[in-house]
C-alpha cells in the first residue's frame, strides 16, 4: 500500500508543479496592445475549435460506453456495475482535460514568449519551455493519478483497460482532426502566401495566418498531448496486465506496483530536469539544442537512479532493472537519430536543402528517400529492446522497456510541446510587426521546436511498438491464445489486412488535410482577389473565414478515419477469430512503424531544409531554391503532423479494443467458422 501512496503523491506534486508554473507563464508581460490582439484572437479560435470538437465527439463516446456497459460489462462478466464503462469514461475525460489544460497555457505563453523575445533569447526560450513543461507534467500527473486510482477502486486491471480505451479514442480523433486543421491552414497559407503571392510567412496580409495559429495549437499541442498521454497510460496498463496474468489476486506484490513506482519516479525526475534548461543570449542552433538536451539527459540519468534505488529497496528482482533501462536506452538512441536526420545542422536534411537547387522533384525524391533510410536505426534499437527485455523477464521486460522509455515523459513532451509555442510567438512577432531581431530569436527557437518535435514524434511512435506489443501479449493472455501460428491461412489474412492498414489510414488523413487545404486555397485567393487594398496593407483580411473553414472540414474529415481504427480489429475478431487479430495486430505494428518514422522524419527534414534556405543557402528568401523547398515542407506538413504522428494512436488503439473485448471474442464463434 505505501507504494501506491507514493505513485498518488508524485501525481499530486505533478499538478502541483504545473500549476505553478503556468501562473509564473501567466504573470509574464503579454507584450503591447497590438500583440495581444492577435493572441486573442488565436486563444478565441483554439477554444471554439476545441470545444466544436468535443461536441462532436461527445456522442461516439456515449455510444462506446454504452456499448462497453451491455457487451462487456453486463453480458460477458454479468456485473451489475459498469466498471469498464465508467473506466473508459474516465479515461477521455482525462485525455481531454490534458489536452485542454496543456493547450489553455500555450495560447496565453505565445504572446509573453514574442514579448520574452524582445529583451533576449534565454527569458523567450525560459517560457516557451516552461509552456511545454505545463504540458508534460499535467499529462504525466493525470495519467499516473488516473490508473492508480482506478486501479485501487476496481482492483481488475482488465476493467482499467478501459481506461486506455478511452484515452486512445479521444487521442486519435484530437490528433486526426487538429492535425488536419493544422495542416490545411498552413499548407494553404503556403501556397498562396509564400509560393502565388510572394510574401513572408505570417505575413498579416494573408487571411489564413490566424487559422495557421490556432492549428499550431489544436493539432500540436492539444492533440499531441491526448497523444501522448494515451501512450503514458496505455504502457502503465500494458505493464500491470502481465504482472497479474495468472494471478489469484489482482495485486502480484512488486511485480504490479512497479511499473506506478517507476513512472512516480519519472515524474520526479522530469520535474527536475527542467531546471537546468537555459541558454546563453547568443546561443547556436547547437548550443539551445543542448540545452533541451541537458533537461532530457538530467532526467534520463536521475530515473535511472531512482529506478535502481526502487529495485533495492523493494527487494525487487534485478534483472527487471536492466528491462528499464533497456527501454530507457532506446528512447535516447531513437531521439538522436531522429535528430540527426532532421536537423539542419546534419548532412541528410543539408542535402534535401541542396537539392533545391533542381527543382521540387528533386527535393521530394531525397526527402522521402532520406525518410526511408531514417528508419533503419529506430528498428534496430527497438529490436534490441524487445530481444533483451524478453530474455530478462518475458513480455513483460518488453512492457517494463516501454514504461522505462516513456517514464520521463514529463520532460521529453515540454521539449516537444514548446515548439508551437515558439513557431506561434515568431506569428506573432511578424504580424505585430515587432523589431526584426525579435523574429530572428523566435525563428532560432522555431527551427528547434521543428527537431524537437521530430523527435519527439520518434519517441513516441517507438514507445508505440514496444507499448503496442505488450498490448497484444496481454490480449493473447486474455484471449487463451499459447501462439499464433503463421501457416494458419486466416492468421496470413489477418498479418496482410493489419499491414494495409497503416497505408489506409495515412492515405485518408493525407486526403483530408489535402481537401481541407484546397477550400483555404480558394479563400485566400477570393479574398485576395475581392478585398481591396489586402495586398498594399491598406485592408484587412477576413481571419475568421478561414478558421471557420478549417475547423468545418477537419471535424468532418476526422471521422472515417476515427471510427475505422475501432472496427478494424471488431471486424477481424468477430469474424476470423482471435488468432487472426492477433496476425492483424503483428502486421499492423510491422508496417505502421516503418511508414510512421518515415512519414515523421522526411516531414521534419523538409521543414528544416526550407529553413537552411531561408538562412542564405542557395539564393535564400524568394529564389527559386526557396520556392522548391516550401513546395517540400508543404508536402512533409501532413507527413510529419498529420498522418505519421496519428499511426502510433492507431497501432496501440487497435491493440487496446483487443485486449477489452478479448472477453466478447471468447463467447462467440467466428463467422469464419461458421461458414466453413
Amino acid at each position: 500500500m505505501e507504494s501506491i501512496i507514493v505513485a498518488l503523491a508524485a501525481g499530486g506534486v505533478a499538478l502541483l508543479f504545473a500549476a505553478i508554473t503556468a501562473i509564473l507563464v501567466l504573470r509574464a508581460d503579454p507584450g503591447n496592445q497590438r500583440m495581444r490582439a492577435i493572441g486573442d484572437a488565436i486563444r478565441d479560435g483554439s477554444g471554439t475549435f476545441l470545444r466544436r470538437e468535443y461536441m462532436v465527439l461527445a456522442p461516439f463516446v456515449i455510444v462506446v460506453a454504452a456499448g462497453l456497459w451491455a457487451l462487456i460489462d453486463w453480458w460477458t462478466l454479468d456485473n451489475k456495475v459498469p466498471e469498464t464503462a465508467i473506466a473508459y469514461l474516465a479515461g477521455t475525460l482525462c485525455s481531454a482535460t490534458a489536452g485542454f489544460i496543456g493547450m489553455s497555457v500555450a495560447v496565453r505563453a505565445n504572446v509573453r514568449t514574442a514579448a520574452a523575445a524582445m529583451h533576449g533569447l534565454n527569458p523567450a526560450l525560459r517560457i516557451a519551455f516552461s509552456s511545454g513543461s505545463v504540458m508534460g507534467i499535467t499529462v504525466v500527473g493525470i495519467g499516473l493519478l488516473g490508473v492508480t486510482i482506478l486501479y485501487m477502486i476496481f482492483q481488475n486491471i482488465t476493467v482499467v483497460a478501459g481506461f486506455g480505451f478511452g484515452a486512445s479514442s479521444i487521442a486519435l480523433f484530437a490528433r486526426v482532426g487538429g492535425g488536419i486543421f493544422t495542416k490545411a491552414a498552413d499548407v494553404g497559407s503556403d501556397l498562396v502566401g509564400k509560393i502565388e503571392a510572394g510574401i513572408p510567412e505570417d505575413d498579416p496580409r494573408n487571411p489564413g495566418v490566424i487559422a495557421d495559429n490556432v492549428g499550431d495549437n489544436v493539432g500540436d499541442v492539444a492533440g499531441m498531448g491526448a497523444d501522448l498521454f494515451e501512450s503514458y497510460v496505455s504502457s502503465i496498463i500494458a505493464a500491470i496486465a502481465l504482472a497479474t496474468a495468472g494471478a489469484a489476486v489482482a495485486w502480484d506484490g512488486n511485480k504490479a506496483v512497479l511499473p506506478l513506482m517507476l513512472a512516480g519516479a519519472g515524474i520526479v525526475a522530469s520535474i527536475l530536469g527542467t531546471f537546468v534548461v537555459r541558454s546563453g543570449e547568443q546561443a547556436s542552433f547547437g548550443q539551445l539544442l543542448w540545452a533541451l538536451r541537458r533537461g532530457i539527459f538530467t532526467a534520463a540519468v536521475l530515473l535511472a537512479v531512482f529506478a535502481l534505488v526502487i529495485t533495492i529497496t523493494m527487494d525487487m528482482e534485478f534483472v527487471w532493472f536492466w528491462a528499464i533501462i533497456t527501454g530507457l536506452v532506446a528512447g535516447i538512441i531513437i531521439g538522436l537519430s531522429t535528430e540527426y536526420y532532421t536537423s539542419y545542422d546534419y548532412g541528410p536534411t543539408q542535402q534535401i536543402a541542396e537539392s533545391s537547387q533542381t527543382g521540387a522533384a528533386t527535393v521530394m525524391i531525397s526527402g522521402i528517400a532520406t525518410g526511408m533510410i531514417s528508419t533503419v536505426v529506430p528498428l534496430v534499437a527497438v529490436g534490441f529492446t524487445i530481444i533483451i527485455a524478453f530474455e530478462l523477464a518475458g513480455f513483460y521486460g518488453v512492457a517494463l522497456a516501454g514504461v522505462g522509455l516513456l517514464s520521463t515523459l514529463g520532460i521529453t513532451l515540454a521539449t516537444d510541446a514548446y515548439g508551437p509555442v515558439a513557431d506561434n510567438a515568431g506569428g506573432i512577432a511578424e504580424q505585430a510587426q515587432l523589431d526584426p531581431e525579435v523574429r530572428q530569436r523566435t525563428d532560432a527557437l522555431d527551427a528547434l521546436g521543428n527537431t524537437t518535435a521530430a523527435t519527439g514524434k520518434g519517441f513516441a511512435i517507438g514507445s508505440a511498438a514496444l507499448t503496442s506489443l505488450a498490448l497484444l501479449a496481454a490480449f493473447a493472455i486474455a484471449a487463451n491464445i499459447d501462439t499464433i501460428n503463421l501457416l494458419q491461412h486466416t492468421t496470413i489474412v489477418g498479418i496482410l489486412f493489419g499491414a494495409m492498414l497503416p497505408f489506409l489510414f495515412s492515405a485518408f488523413t493525407m486526403k483530408a488535410v489535402g481537401r481541407a487545404a484546397m477550400s483555404i486555397v480558394e479563400e485566400i485567393r477570393r479574398q485576395f482577389r475581392e478585398i481591396p487594398g489586402l495586398m498594399e496593407g491598406t485592408a484587412d483580411p477576413d481571419y475568421n473565414q478561414c478558421v471557420d473553414i478549417a475547423t468545418k472540414g477537419a471535424l468532418k474529415e476526422m471521422i472515417v478515419p476515427g471510427l475505422m481504427a475501432v472496427a478494424a480489429p471488431l471486424a477481424t475478431g468477430f469474424i476470423l477469430g482471435v488468432e487472426a487479430l492477433g496476425g492483424m495486430l503483428i502486421g499492423a505494428v510491422g508496417s505502421g512503424f516503418m511508414l510512421a518514422i518515415m512519414m515523421a522524419t522526411a516531414g521534419g527534414a523538409w521543414d528544416n531544409a526550407k529553413k537552411y534556405v531561408e538562412l542564405g543557402h542557395y539564393g535564400g528568401k524568394g529564389s527559386d531554391a526557396h520556392k522548391a523547398a516550401v513546395e517540400g515542407d508543404v508536402v512533409g506538413d501532413p507527413f510529419k503532423d498529420t498522418s505519421g504522428p496519428s499511426l502510433n494512436i492507431l497501432l496501440k488503439l487497435m491493440a487496446i479494443v483487443s485486449l477489452v473485448f478479448a472477453p466478447v471474442f471468447l463467447e462467440v464463434t467466428p463467422l469464419i467458422e461458421k461458414i466453413t
